[in-house]
């Protein structure tokens, strides 16, 4: 790790990808929880919800990689099966989601470096998308785009700007349209969150500027 502005710069040829591991499940559960904490609201649930998808049938284990710096683990995504839905019909996609990276190592590309990797697999593993919920600033730079040029909807029937689209091969969703269902696995229960959150240290919830964007996108559509 190089200095360069005051800020240390990772060696990417240094960071290292493989599967996650029982060993790992509380080491990044308390990442996730630094990684979101009052990024989107006061607090955050992002950590419970990966406790939780761990156990979701529809959780793909064969996609749940972390990143390795120095031996120390900083960054994590999961995958999960979602849904296209048209009256009867139900076409299988993937979703990611969350994708988190220590606090003190972000914006040094292991996330994008998770993301590409795993699309690269995904392909591999023989699936049609990706379709998740981001901020498109970000998310385009991997080819994702708005759902509205598939015509693919949230639940509502409505075009979100932050509901993205990926093809994982020319086509992919040609004749496919409808809802996105991400599934129960991505619903938080607050009760339950309130109690898991005993198990950590306490945090003070408060606000930041990011949840000022995280608004914006949630409030707009195309």
């Amino acid at each position: 790790m190089e200095a360069k502005n005051g800020k240390d710069i990772l060696d990417f040829t240094e960071i290292n990808l493989r599967l996650e591991e029982e060993k790992d499940y509380r080491i990044v559960e308390e990442l996730t929880r630094e990684a979101f904490w009052n990024v989107y609201f006061p607090g955050c649930g992002e950590h419970l919800l990966i406790h939780n998808l761990r156990k979701a049938t529809e959780f793909i284990k064969e996609l749940d990689f972390v990143a390795i710096y120095n031996n120390k683990l900083i960054g994590n995504i999961v995958y999960v099966k979602a849904k296209i839905k048209n009256m009867d019909k139900e076409y299988t996609v993937l979703t990611f989601g969350p994708l988190s990276v220590s606090p003190e190592y972000q914006n040094n590309g292991i996330g994008s470096k998770l993301i590409k990797h795993t699309i690269n697999l995904s392909k591999e593993l023989g699936y049609k998308a990706i379709i998740i919920y981001g901020d498109p600033e970000y998310y385009k730079r991997f080819g994702f785009k708005e759902s509205k040029e598939y015509t693919i909807t949230n639940k509502d029937k409505k075009y979100p700007a932050a509901l993205l689209v990926l093809e994982l091969y020319p086509n992919a969703l040609n004749g496919i349209r409808g809802i996105f269902d991400e599934g129960k696995p991505y619903e938080i229960d607050e009760k339950e969150l309130e109690e898991f959150e005993t198990g950590f240290n306490k945090k003070e919830k408060g606000f930041a500027k990011t949840q000022n964007r995280f608004n914006e996108l949630v409030n707009k559509y195309l």
